[in-house]
């Protein structure tokens, strides 16, 4: 069992739905980590939550927030940066909403119709809630990391 320093331990309902939140998150982070999606931030969410059940979870949390504080920096270091995420996010939502409209397998598709675009409306806003995501994390990293007098330089 884990020592829990500092605070009384979460019981009963409020424990589980920390527990399945929390490993929500990391699920969603390790997956976000090679789909489209702030993947390390939601594993700095998930372990968070689950830090207050968990040492391990602890000891895991800083490494993993340090990691995912300075790739947000490195993200918004330059204009071009900050540009070229803009412009990644913006695809990310027209692919959503292309996605949802389901428009006919072109020509060009060498596969069956059924395997053009699956999953109609479900992934395009996944995709779109996913681009949405994005944009706000992109914002609060250009408010906190990003200096006054930040180079412009690519």
């Amino acid at each position: 069992m884990a020592r829990f320093i500092g605070r009384t331990r979460p019981r009963g309902a409020k424990r589980v739905a920390g527990l399945v939140l929390g490993w929500l998150l990391v699920a969603i982070g390790l997956a976000a980590l090679v789909l489209p999606g702030p993947g390390l931030l939601a594993l700095v969410a998930g372990l968070t939550m689950l830090a207050q059940q968990y040492e391990w979870a602890r000891r895991w949390l800083q490494p993993v927030k340090t990691r995912a504080f300075a790739a947000a920096a490195h993200g918004v270091r330059t204009r071009r940066n900050i540009a070229l995420s803009f412009a990644a996010v913006l695809v990310m939502a027209l692919v959503g909403v292309l996605w949802g409209i389901q428009p006919p397998a072109p020509g060009w598709w060498p596969l069956e119709a059924q395997w053009w675009l699956p999953g109609g409306w479900s992934v395009g806003s996944g995709l779109i809630v996913s681009a949405l995501l994005a944009a706000a994390f992109i914002a609060y990293s250009i408010r906190r990391f990003r200096p006054r007098s930040a180079p412009d330089a690519a």
